[in-house]
């Protein structure tokens, strides 16, 4: 068995997975890669995995399959995955190597006493193109650090500040066994991908390290604004999957008050990210569906409705007017500058 699977979902991605898939090698034997080639059509993409299978058959594997979209290849890649922990790395992103071989060396300790570790967490970077001061995002003052350690543990997280998928290795086995099953053909599956997993998770691990890096400046990437605009009905499926998990296991999740309290707030930063893409479009459809989304946390919720409607960010998203729309994108703006997304 490999002690870490790496799975890279690519879809004509021969301009940059290069560099992504040269990044993880030097975990050597240790670590299985795994490229899966999502349907690609326009470029070299499959004969670039190939040729990294054959030339290093003992590490990387090319698995080929028709289009399904970002989450399909991932699923894949975890029931393809061999490894005791699993991890995604996106193909326009790639990992520094001294923190990569730092991680590699905890888990192998870890998996050397015996322990059952379900989730590490690290830091990851916000490569913006085009800026000289890279945004670091990391849980210092929020997980303890070096140790193991449950949700009881971690103190309060600051809105805007969430384990993301770059952030996390999970346990191989606990994603099989809990079940998750992305959707196709949808983008932004992400958010499920650190979501639905956080009730099987008991103990975690913090390394205060900068592992990942994630590449932003791509015209055509998915976290452009006006991309995610064009896209926003996959942006509503995946906010209402995320609706729909938490109020269905909320009996169990409720047990946990931290765990709770997290994925509460998780599920208030979507709400806000899709309504004010909806309300930055500007047309009346996004404008009714805005409205239709709240009322689907409502019709699920009411309790959770209530607490994020009269919470600052939701009443901030559901201000009356033009004037109340635009102060609720002037609220988005600053986050924007303060936490370097899209």
């Amino acid at each position: 068995m490999k002690l870490l699977s790496v799975v890279i979902p690519c879809y004509n991605s021969e301009q940059y997975m290069r560099k992504c898939i040269q990044s993880l090698l030097p975990g050597g034997e240790d670590v299985e890669i795994l490229i899966v080639d999502d349907g690609s059509d326009k470029d070299r993409t499959a004969e670039i995995a190939e040729e990294y299978a054959s030339n290093y058959p003992t590490i990387v594997r090319a698995i080929h399959k028709e289009n399904g979209g970002h989450g399909s290849a991932v699923n894949t890649g975890i029931a393809n995955a061999t490894g005791l922990y699993f991890k995604v790395v996106d193909s326009d992103d790639w990992v520094k190597q001294e923190a990569y071989l730092q991680i590699l060396d905890k888990l192998r300790a870890l998996a050397g006493e015996g322990s059952v570790l379900d989730m590490l967490i690290s830091n990851f970077v916000y490569d913006k193109e085009g800026e000289k001061r890279k945004k670091v995002m990391h849980y210092r003052h929020i997980l303890p650090r070096d140790e193991t350690f449950t949700w009881g543990d971690c103190h309060h997280f600051l809105k805007g500040h969430y384990i993301l998928m770059h952030s996390v290795i999970f346990r191989t086995k606990l994603l099989r066994d809990c079940g998750m099953v992305l959707p196709e053909h949808t983008f932004y599956v992400d958010n499920l991908y650190v979501f639905e997993p956080l009730p099987y998770v008991k103990n975690m691990y913090y390394m205060d390290v900068n592992f990942y890096r994630y590449y932003i400046g791509r015209e055509d990437q998915s976290v452009n604004e006006s991309v995610m605009i064009s896209r926003i009905d996959q942006q509503i499926k995946v906010n209402r999957l995320m609706i729909d998990y938490l109020c269905e296991h909320k009996p169990e999740i409720v047990k946990n008050k931290r765990l709770y309290q997290y994925m509460r707030n998780y599920l208030e930063i979507i709400m806000t990210v899709s309504s004010v893409l909806l309300i930055r479009s500007g047309t009346e459809e996004h404008l009714e569906m805005k409205k239709a989304l709240w009322q689907y946390l409502k019709d699920k919720d009411k309790g959770l409705y209530l607490y994020m409607r009269h919470g600052i960010m939701g009443g901030t998203m559901n201000l009356p007017g033009r004037g109340g729309r635009k102060i609720s994108v002037d609220a988005y703006r600053i986050c924007q500058k303060i936490f370097k997304f899209n």
